[in-house]
């Protein structure tokens, strides 16, 4: 039986309390599958980031209601208007912003060159 503060894994592995539980253990699951984060998962991320960035943006405005009482210039409470206006802009792009492309992923974009034009050889007009 282990001894107070350890922790078998059942594999016969002692883990004191700190330190990194080994790969496999009932604390540390081996990863065996190299799939994404799950949609539900991404969607809850990027709803975080959209609500962490817009969450700025109602006290720059109670911010600058204040600056212009009390410093009595409008440009501040402007200039603190004019840095949030484009905070709904930059959440939602980065909240649409999908997770990185990994390098296993195919790319799905394919060029190709222009066909050759049906008529070769030298075109000649007449002008006049």
């Amino acid at each position: 039986m282990p001894r107070g503060g350890d922790a078998s894994d059942g594999m016969g592995h002692i883990s004191r309390f700190g330190e990194p539980a080994e790969a496999g253990s009932s604390r540390n699951p081996a990863l065996i599958t190299g799939a994404a984060p799950s949609f539900e998962e991404q969607h809850r991320a990027r709803v975080r980031k959209y609500t962490i960035i817009m969450a700025f943006r109602i006290p720059a405005l109670i911010l600058a209601a204040v600056a212009y009482s009390m410093f009595e210039s409008a440009l501040v409470a402007v200039l603190i208007i004019a840095v949030s206006v484009p905070l709904p802009w930059i959440a939602v792009l980065i909240a649409n912003d999908r997770p990185p492309r990994s390098k296993d992923e195919p790319s799905r974009y394919g060029y190709r060159s222009p066909p050759p034009p049906a008529i070769g050889g030298v075109h000649h007009t007449i002008d006049g």
